[in-house]
């Protein structure tokens, strides 16, 4: 607020009322996994309305909100690095005896627990399909 830093402050409280809502919502005080999932829910929503945006040409609006994905990315922790996530994918492979793409969902199930907020999980579940062979 100090800074006058409108953009930065209106994702902030974008992000607290979002927090917020979940919590009512829910009857619950969210724990770090869950504020993540909101973050994470969040920049997938200003994602998609950058798409939707520079697909109407309209680049005042897909600029706003790639700027309020900027400050919400600061709110994730480090994300992993490619030889990372697939050391994940390995790991959670060979615990659960996947084989095909019908284990695929069992996978997934594990990894997105482990790499919530840590790794784009659309990327990880295209390196799963792939290892899977589906």
């Amino acid at each position: 607020m100090r800074a006058k830093d409108a953009a930065r402050l209106s994702a902030i409280r974008l992000l607290l009322a979002a927090i917020k809502q979940r919590e009512v919502d829910e009857r619950i005080e969210l724990d770090d996994a869950a504020v993540v999932s909101v973050v994470d829910e969040m920049l997938k929503q200003r994602r998609e309305s950058i798409a939707q945006f520079e697909k109407a040409s309209r680049a005042d609006l897909a600029d706003a909100e790639k700027a309020e994905v900027q400050v919400l990315s600061g709110y994730l922790p480090q994300q992993l690095g490619e030889a990372e996530v697939q050391k994940a994918i390995d790991s959670v492979i060979s615990e659960t005896g996947a084989s095909t793409p019908k284990d695929m969902g069992k996978v997934m199930a594990l990894l997105k627990g482990r790499l919530a907020g840590k790794a784009d999980l659309g990327k990880v579940s295209a390196l799963v399909k792939a290892r899977l062979g589906g």
